[in-house]
């Protein structure tokens, strides 16, 4: 990693280093977690666009060959029949570039977070 580049603080910034065709998929991606999720806010975490609900909601990276998103343990689990075609760790999978995203199922997966971050949210405020 090249030290010298400067970490970005947005991510527009973050996007701005990727060649157009992972713009767009990440830009794609960007609109869709707001479509469902409006009052998302955004921030760069762990050096990745994040989605914040009360807390982290969802992230995803570019790289080279991948995108990488990142659900939480909860959102692998969950769709893990699913996810069997991609390559999947405890908290992410990724997505190849040289095949079309699975947007319907980025969507899923985000409307399961919200619904996790929205019972978790009132489970705290009754308590």
């Amino acid at each position: 990693m090249d030290s010298s580049k400067k970490t970005p603080q947005t991510i527009d910034e973050y996007m701005a280093d990727f060649p157009a065709q992972t713009q767009a998929i990440m830009g794609q991606m960007r609109d869709l977690i707001h479509e469902i999720v409006p009052e998302a806010t955004e921030k760069i975490s762990y050096g990745m666009p994040t989605f914040v609900l009360g807390q982290n909601l969802v992230h995803f990276a570019a790289y080279e060959h991948h995108i990488g998103f990142y659900p939480t343990p909860s959102g692998i689990s969950h769709f893990e029949k699913e996810l069997k075609e991609y390559e999947t760790s405890k908290g992410t999978v990724r997505f190849p570039l040289d095949k079309p995203i699975p947007y319907d199922l980025v969507r899923r997966i985000t409307e399961f977070r919200a619904a996790e971050n929205r019972a978790r949210a009132k489970t705290k405020k009754s308590k």
